[in-house]
């Protein structure tokens, strides 16, 4: 499974303007809204669902970057975004450090097998750290898909 197979272009923030945890969350949820990735009806269920899961244990993963994610009948297949936080985000992640890379993931109930798959091949990208350096310094949406574009083409070569 690739990136660019799930994580929705338009949907990408480079630039995030909230700086609080839930309005991190809430900021990427409408941007994946706006694309026609969920219905504006879902847009507090998507939003609470996510916010639940983070209850359970906080998705940020450490050296910068979280992985806010549910699983919602809102959506037929999974879905994702990626976001940047210029100034950092407070996400209570295990090594207690701002969070500046996001990727939110959003996948239909049934599809168990494919949320997992998902989320294991955003975290094998981002236990890179010139993966990491190249999207923390990407200021367009642009920049940040080409990069996963190159990483796709990376696991093909590999």
């Amino acid at each position: 499974m690739k990136l660019t197979e799930f994580v929705i272009k338009e949907a990408i923030l480079p630039s995030l303007k909230s700086t609080r945890k839930e309005d991190v969350i809430r900021e990427m949820v409408a941007s994946m809204k706006g694309v026609g990735a969920l219905k504006e009806a879902d847009e507090e269920a998507v939003v609470a669902a996510i916010l639940k899961r983070e209850e359970l244990g906080s998705t940020g993963i450490g050296n910068g970057v979280a992985v806010p994610h549910t699983k919602h009948a809102s959506v037929d297949k999974l879905s994702a975004t990626v976001a940047i936080s210029r100034t950092g985000v407070e996400f209570s992640s295990l090594d207690g450090e701002p969070v500046y890379i996001l990727f939110l993931v959003i996948s239909p109930p049934d599809r168990p097998g494919d949320h997992l798959r998902g989320l294991e091949n955003i975290s094998r990208h981002l236990r890179s750290p010139d993966f990491c350096n190249f999207l923390k310094q990407s200021t367009t949406c642009v920049d940040i898909w080409d990069l996963l574009v190159e990483r796709d083409d990376g696991e093909r070569d590999a």
